[in-house]
Formats: structure tokens, sequence, C-alpha cells
């Protein structure tokens, strides 16, 4: 029997933009993961697309289609390595664990994702794709943006780091001396890619000489 060709991407990472502010780290994120080589499926809430709309200025079209190739031109992606899909597109990759990715970001994450992923409620592709994830025990990233929160926030966010979800709120740090707002984003985003096991340069990490004493 002839073996399966290998992929030409290192990693499948799924990333879900949902509406809280902060679009520019899910953005960036995307950026990043492409640069590095790696395979994205992009999911964009319909909120989230208000959002983009909001925080960006990107007018992203409804349509899957139409989506993903505004994307991979705004992207400038290689043909094949981002894919988009509708917010009901069962038909989807993410929506199977027979075919999962091997991490998943929510970045940003609404709170009312955060309460749909911690009861299991899968109504949209980007809760189910949550749920898949969890289920097939690969990583999957929360990148929570609300302040202050409620009971009701940390208890979910306490319940789903108990089942494995790694609870990632976008608070950058400030101990490199930040001069603009894109390092802000940059430092959350290094961040995560840390986590998924990504190599990147975006900041001098903690103890190096580059990194200014406190």
């Amino acid at each position: 029997m002839a073996s399966e060709p290998s992929s030409p991407w290192p990693k499948t990472i799924t990333v879900a933009l949902t509406g809280a502010s902060g679009s520019q780290y899910g953005l960036r994120l995307v950026d990043c993961l492409l640069s590095a080589g790696m395979r994205v499926y992009l999911l964009v809430s319909q909120a989230g697309q208000v959002v983009l709309k909001m925080e960006a200025d990107l007018e992203v079209p409804g349509r899957a289609g139409d989506a993903e190739a505004f994307f991979r031109d705004y992207f400038k992606s290689t043909p094949g390595q981002l894919r988009v899909f509708g917010r009901q597109q069962w038909s989807a990759p993410v929506a199977s664990g027979s075919n999962p990715p091997d991490a998943m970001v929510v970045c940003p994450c609404t709170t009312g994702t955060l309460a749909s992923i911690a009861a299991g409620v899968s109504t949209s592709l980007i809760d189910r794709a949550a749920d898949v994830t969890m289920k097939e025990s690969r990583k999957l990233i929360l990148v929570v943006r609300e302040t202050p929160f409620t009971p009701i926030h940390l208890e979910n966010m306490l319940r789903l780091a108990r089942a494995g979800v790694v609870i990632m709120p976008a608070n950058p740090g400030f101990y490199f001396k930040p001069t603009r707002v894109e390092q802000l984003v940059d430092f959350m985003v290094a961040r995560v890619l840390d986590h998924l096991g990504v190599p990147h340069a975006l900041l001098p990490r903690w103890g190096d000489e580059s990194v200014p004493p406190t």
C-alpha cells in the first residue's frame, strides 16, 4: 500500500477571531503563523467581522470563499496555506475529530465564546472546533479579552483550565519598555506562539542582556 504524502506544513493551527476588542492580536497571530510556514484554518464570528471593521478597517466578505480570497491577499499566503470556513460550515475539517488541527487559538476570545466552550454548546463552528480540539486532547488556547471579570467568567475559566485549556488573558507586559502599540500586540502573540511551539523572534526573553532590568 502506498503511503500518504506528507503535509508541506509542519503544523495546522485553527485561529478563531470573535467579537472581543483586540482584533489586532488575532491578525498578528495569523500573520506570524503563516510566516513561520504553518497552515492556518481561520474562523471569524459575525461579531468578530464587525470588530475587524471597527478596529482594523477591514471589510471582510460574508461568504467563506470570498473571505478566504480576501485574507489570502491580505496576508500574502501561499496557495493552500490559509483556509477560511463559514460559521455554519459543518463539512469543515475542524468539525470532526477524524481530522483535527494540531492546536486551536481563540484570539481574541469573548466571554460569550468562553461560556459556550465551557458548557460544551456547539451552535457555531467555532464552538464545535474548540470542542473537537478538547476531546482529541489537542492544545486549546483562549486569549480572553474582557475587564473586569465576573464570578461567572472566572468559574468558566477555571472549569476549562481544569480540563487542560490554556487560559491566556490579553495582559501584555511592560518590562521591555515598549514604545509602540505594535510591541504590546507582539508580546501577547509571542506568548501564544511559545505555547504552540512555534519559533519566533518577536521580543527579547526575560534574562537576556537586551531586556532592561526592573
